[in-house]
């Protein structure tokens, strides 16, 4: 199956989309921030980024879901910097600290094409949002180049439909976190007003474009939508409202990544609420929560013999 954005290249339609997107630049509404600052002129918002794509890393990746990764990785690009300030980020030498260095929209292309060639999987789009102006003008260059794999778009979840919209027929798989329930929590612990209100409506536009997972013959993802979950301490993401919401607005049928990875990190070290690892308890009692909610494809990761999962991303498949 080949990939949807290369209908929209041959047609012209891919190169307006990358020129729409780029327009937004100069007023920036990509994501829920709204921030409306000419980023084009060298202004950065809540996201900490002008105009031009900043990445941390471009390189084979096999500690996605086994559809994600197969057996020859997943063709992932760290973007640097986010719009969200998640207290507990294990990313946050990349995310808030901005690890990485600035690269061309070429440059970009070149990355993704670089990726094909090592028989990766997929272009797998880490925290893409704030630089979508810039992937999808890559992607235009990337496809004149003979780019022909599945495009993955793989987000916290803080998305507006109005820029979702745009993708419309550009992502093959929508890969997003949904976070929290509640949206105190958000704010408190991630900084992000209206998470949940903004997170179900986007995902409800990616199941729209996207629908159930589909994967070819080898049981490799080519088009739908997996919904990520980090299962925090203290139930602290509201897990089981989530479930019920995924279950009962999305699909039954979507496949949903169950995370026991919780570590403190970043400023949650010391926090009395997050200051600790996840218990074997917390997280069984999160993936009953999702099958009493009647969602049939969950995928769980297995813990440790001290009850804790201890993450490797290194490793091939960390989920059953």
């Amino acid at each position: 199956m080949k990939p949807k954005y290369l209908d929209l290249y041959n047609s012209g339609e891919l190169k307006k989309r990358a020129e729409k997107l780029k327009a937004i630049y100069k007023s920036c509404v990509l994501c829920p921030w709204d921030c409306r600052i000419d980023r084009t002129a060298g202004r950065t918002g809540v996201c900490n980024s002008a105009d031009k794509a900043k990445v941390s890393s471009a390189t084979p990746h096999f500690g996605e879901e086994p559809m994600i990764s197969g057996d020859k990785g997943s063709g992932t690009i760290f973007f640097s910097n986010c719009n969200l300030r998640c207290k507990f980020c294990q990313n946050y030498q990349i995310s808030k600290e901005g690890l990485g260095n600035e690269v061309s929209d070429e440059q970009l292309a070149g990355m993704m094409v670089m990726l094909q060639s090592k028989g990766c999987h997929n272009i797998n789009l880490v925290s893409p949002t704030h630089f979508l102006p810039n992937i999808i003008s890559a992607l235009v260059a990337a496809a004149e180049k003979g780019l022909v794999l599945p495009l993955v778009y793989n987000t916290n979840g803080y998305e507006k439909v109005e820029t979702l919209k745009i993708l419309d027929g550009i992502v093959d798989i929508y890969l997003p976190d949904t976070k929290y329930s509640v949206n105190s929590t958000a704010l408190r612990l991630s900084d992000a007003p209206e998470y949940f209100d903004y997170n179900k409506a986007a995902l409800k536009e990616m199941y729209r474009q996207a629908g159930d997972l589909e994967m070819d013959d080898s049981g490799i993802a080519v088009r739908g939508l997996i919904v990520r979950h980090l299962v925090l301490p203290n139930d602290l993401a509201g897990s089981k409202k989530i479930f019920e919401f995924l279950a009962k607005e999305i699909s039954k049928n979507v496949h949903v990544g169950i995370m026991a990875q919780y570590k403190p990190c970043y400023k949650a070290i010391d926090d009395p609420e997050l200051g600790r690892t996840l218990t074997g308890n917390e997280y069984r009692k999160a993936v009953r929560w999702a099958k009493e909610a009647g969602l049939t494809n969950i995928l769980v990761q297995e813990l440790d013999s001290s009850e804790v999962f201890l993450p490797d991303f290194q490793r091939a498949n960390p989920f059953k």
